[in-house]
């Protein structure tokens, strides 16, 4: 099967947290015999900071520097059997999602892949008049990158015909523990780029904490941050590269987010309280949750770097088993079986 992507960006991680996230789904569509399409823009200095020198194998990538671009991809991809709007990719949203729907012929599908699903559905509940809300019923179905039953309510409100959450995952050649690295030795360490909807969650669960345990230290990486004022004992590194995350997330006792990827590398995950986490990992055995500033500044205390190098140890071996990308692969496999048997 022939899918077509038009997304943010496969090559470059660079204001592009979903990068890792396209690479496993593809590499895992690709693995099951499938060819994947990735069109993506020439925007935001992404070409100038790729992660991938070299195109990946398991997708063609398609680079557009302008809209007459693609204008001709979407003509192209009336002839894939699958083609996808994913979220946020950059420039043209709003015409790339309506567009899209040109591309559907009697032969193949055309759905929405949300990225940053809460976002989106706060938008559109905020927004009655937003265009995207008219859109939801006539794509095929609503794939999530994650976010739980709430996100599944909330497209079936907006009238969407399908919906199916496929989180992110662990790609164990890419992810996977390596000793640790004094220069990046820390207590906590959090890295993502600097968004509306993130930023909140970042002062609560991290600069607050960070404040309030002026004898620990705190990494802080991703791009947007520069301009904020940090206490003494934060680090901020600027953009990290992906080739830098597994020293990262060895090295740091406690790591806030990115959940499947860290717990890859051996970590202590700390997450915030999302509706479904206990599907993924037990918390308290396999990861820890927090629901504000007093809970991170208590991990932070009380919880030692043996007692959090075990909960890595047990969440490693859990993401091992049930949370590969080969595994969201193969619950792809059964949902498209079941969208092209509608």
């Amino acid at each position: 099967m022939k899918i077509t992507f038009f997304g943010s960006s496969i090559t470059s991680s660079y204001w592009n947290g979903a990068a890792t996230y396209y690479r496993g789904i593809c590499a895992a569509l690709h693995a099951l015999g499938h060819r994947p399409v990735f069109v993506e823009q020439d925007i935001y200095d992404r070409q100038r900071h790729r992660d991938l020198a070299e195109d990946p194998e398991y997708a063609q990538v398609v680079i557009c520097r302008d809209l007459p671009e693609l204008d001709r991809e979407l003509e192209m991809a009336m002839g894939s059997d699958l083609v996808v709007k994913c979220s946020g990719a950059g420039r043209y949203d709003d015409y790339l999602e309506r567009e899209i729907l040109r591309a559907r012929t009697p032969h193949n599908r055309v759905i929405f892949w949300d990225v940053d699903a809460p976002f989106t559905l706060d938008r559109a509940f905020r927004e009655p008049d937003w265009d995207f809300r008219e859109l939801v019923p006539r794509y095929d179905a609503v794939l999530a990158y994650g976010g739980g039953p709430a996100v599944e309510r909330g497209y079936r409100a907006l009238g969407a015909r399908r919906v199916e959450l496929v989180y992110n995952a662990l790609d164990p050649s890419s992810h996977y523990p390596v000793p640790p690295d004094p220069a990046f030795r820390c207590d906590l360490l959090f890295v993502g780029n600097r968004l509306p909807d993130r930023e909140s969650r970042v002062r609560a669960f991290f600069l607050e904490a960070a404040q309030a345990c002026p004898n620990h230290r705190f990494l802080l990486g991703g791009e947007g941050w520069g301009d904020l004022s940090f206490p003494p004992n934060v680090r901020y590194l600027g953009h990290v590269e992906t080739a830098l995350h597994n020293r990262l997330n060895s090295s740091a006792r406690l790591v806030l987010n990115r959940v499947f990827e860290a717990a890859g590398a051996g970590a202590c995950v700390v997450t915030d309280q999302w509706e479904g986490i206990e599907q993924f990992l037990t918390p308290g055995l396999e990861v820890l949750v927090a629901s504000g500033t007093e809970d991170v500044v208590a991990f932070l205390h009380d919880l030692s770097p043996i007692e959090a190098a075990a909960i890595g140890r047990r969440a490693l071996a859990r993401t091992l088993g049930q949370h590969t990308y080969q595994h969201r692969g193969r619950q792809l496999a059964v949902f498209l079986e079941e969208l092209f048997q509608t």
